[in-house]
C-alpha cells in the first residue's frame, strides 16, 4: 500500500518503528527473570510444572505454523487482530503478576502465549504492507524492536531496589538519591517477590499496544485463492529432503537449545551470591546486564553482511555457535569475575546475528520464490518452537536434579559445560556436513 508523501511516508515509519518496540518490550518485560520466579526458591513448582509453564511459547510457536498464522492473516485486518490479541492477551500477563497457584498461572501464560506468538508474524505483516521500499526500510523499522527488548530492561533498575536502604544512607540531593538507588538492589526473597512487576509491566505495554494498534494503517486480510497454502507446512517438511538443509536444521535445533539454556540458566546465575557460586549482582542489574546482548546485536547486524562476505555462509554461522560455547566457558571457569562476565554477555548478540539472522538470510538466498516461505517456517518452528520446547523440558530437571548439591547449592559449572559442550560438537558438524550448492538461483 501506498505511503503518500515522504512527511507521510516518515510518520507511518516512525508508527511501525514505535508498534516494534512495544511488541518486543512485552516479551523482554517477563522473559529473562522468570526462570528464578517459578523454581523452587520462587513460587515453588516442581521441575515439570516450570517445563508446562515455560513451554507455553514454544508450543504457541509450533501453534502458529500451523494454525494461527495463516488464520490470523487470512481472516481478520492486521491491525484489529493486533488490537484484540494484545487487549487479551496483555490481560492475561498482567493476570500472571497476581497469581501464585500453577493452575492459574499456567492458564494465563497460555493464553498470553497463543495470542501473543502469532502477532510477532502479524507486526512483521502490517510493517511490510505498509512501506514503500522494504529492503532499506524494514531493517530500521525491525531494529526497534531490539530498542525494546532492551528498554524493558531499564525499569527494574529501579523497580528491584532496597527502598529502606536507600532512606537509610540518607542521600543529600537528588544526585546521591540516584547513586543510593542504584546502589541498593534488591537480593533474595524480597528479589523474588517483587519479580511479579515484570509481568504487571508487561502487561501494562500490551494494552498500551492494543490501543495504538488501532491508529496504524489499515492491513486488510490476505485472501488465499485455494485451499493449497493452508498445507504449506507439508511442503516445508520435503525440503528436508536435500541435505544440506537437513543438517542446517538439525544444528538449527542445537543452537536454539543452547541459545535458551541462556536465558534458562543466566539470571539466576547472575544473582546468585558469590559464594553459592554465582556473579552476585544485585537484583535491579540483572536485567540491564542481559540487555547488553541486544545492544552488541544492534552493532552486530551493521556489520553482517561485511561477515557474510568475508568469511561465507558457514563460517559466519560456526563463529555464531562458538560464540556460545564462549559465553559458557566463561560462565564456567569465572564466574568470580564480574567484569568479564559482563563483558561477555556481548557474544548474546553476536551469536544471534551470526547464526539465527544468518540463518533466514540464507533460506532467503538459496531456495526459490516459491520455496522461501516455506522454508523459512521450517526453520521459525525450530527456533522459536521445537528447540525451546526441549530446552523448557530439560532446564529445569538439570538445574535441580542433576547439579544441585547436597547442601542446596548449584553445580554451575557442570551446568554451563553441558551447553558448551553441545554448541561445540554442532559447529564441528557444520563444519563437516553442511556443503550448500555453490550456485543458487533466488528467483528460480
Amino acid at each position: 500500500m501506498a505511503t503518500g508523501s515522504d512527511g507521510s511516508g516518515g510518520f507511518i515509519r516512525l508508527k511501525l518503528f514505535l508498534m516494534m518496540v512495544l511488541q518486543f518490550f512485552i516479551w523482554g518485560a517477563w522473559l529473562p527473570l522468570i526462570f528464578g520466579y517459578i523454581d523452587k526458591s520462587g513460587l515453588g513448582f516442581t521441575p515439570f510444572q516450570q517445563s508446562l509453564i515455560l513451554n507455553a511459547f514454544p508450543i504457541a510457536a509450533i501453534v502458529g505454523m500451523f494454525f494461527s498464522n495463516q488464520f490470523a492473516d487470512r481472516n481478520f485486518a492486521a491491525e484489529k487482530f493486533l488490537a484484540f490479541s494484545h487487549l487479551v492477551g496483555g490481560l492475561a500477563i498482567l493476570g500472571c503478576g497476581f497469581v501464585t497457584s500453577f493452575n492459574a498461572f499456567f492458564v494465563l501464560m497460555l493464553v498470553h502465549c497463543l495470542l501473543y506468538v502469532p502477532t510477532i508474524s502479524i507486526t512483521n505483516s502490517i510493517a511490510f504492507a505498509n512501506m514503500k521500499d522494504a529492503q532499506n526500510e524494514f531493517g530500521i523499522v525491525r531494529m526497534g524492536g531490539t530498542i525494546g527488548w532492551i528498554l524493558a530492561a531499564w525499569p527494574f533498575t529501579f523497580i528491584f531496589v532496597d527502598w529502606a536502604a536507600v532512606s537509610a544512607s540518607s542521600p543529600a540531593g537528588f544526585v546521591d538519591w540516584i547513586g543510593a538507588a542504584l546502589a541498593n538492589g534488591l537480593s533474595g526473597e524480597p528479589l523474588k517477590n517483587a519479580t511479579k512487576w515484570t509481568f504487571i509491566v508487561a502487561g501494562i505495554a500490551s494494552l498500551i499496544l492494543s490501543a495504538f494498534s488501532l491508529l496504524l494503517p489499515h492491513t486488510p486480510a490476505k485472501k488465499s485463492a485455494d485451499g493449497t497454502q493452508s498445507l504449506a507446512w507439508l511442503e516445508a517438511v520435503k525440503l528436508l529432503a536435500h541435505p544440506f538443509v537437513l543438517v542446517l536444521w538439525i544444528v538449527t535445533f542445537a543452537d536454539s537449545f543452547v541459545h535458551n539454556c541462556y536465558f534458562n540458566w543466566t539470571g539466576r546465575f547472575l544473582g546468585a551470591a558469590k559464594e553459592a557460586g554465582g556473579v552476585g549482582i544485585p537484583g535491579n542489574w540483572i536485567m540491564p546486564v542481559m540487555s547488553v546482548g541486544q545492544l552488541a546485536e544492534i552493532l552486530t547486524m551493521f556489520v553482517l553482511g561485511i561477515t557474510l562476505k568475508n568469511l561465507g555462509w558457514r563460517t559466519t554461522m560456526i563463529v555464531g555457535i562458538l560464540g556460545h560455547a564462549a559465553r559458557f566457558a566463561v560462565y564456567a571457569f569465572f564466574p568470580d569475575n564480574a567484569a568479564l562476565i559482563i563483558i561477555v554477555q556481548v557474544l548474546h548478540g553476536i551469536c544471534y546475528a551470526f547464526f539465527f539472522a544468518t540463518v533466514y538470510i540464507f533460506v532467503d538466498e538459496h531456495f526459490p520464490k516459491d520455496a522461501r516461505n516455506s522454508a523459512q517456517g521450517l526453520f521459525n518452528v525450530m527456533i522459536l518452537g521445537v528447540g525451546a520446547l526441549v530446552a523448557n523440558s530439560i532446564c529445569p530437571w538439570l538445574l535441580e536434579k542433576q547439579f544441585t548439591n547436597a547442601d542446596g547449592s548449584i553445580d554451575f559449572r557442570g551446568l554451563f559445560l553441558v551447553p558448551c559442550l553441545i554448541a561445540t560438537l554442532a559447529a564441528i558438524s557444520l563444519a563437516l556436513f553442511f556443503h550448500p550448492p555453490k550456485i543458487a538461483s533466488k528467483d528460480a
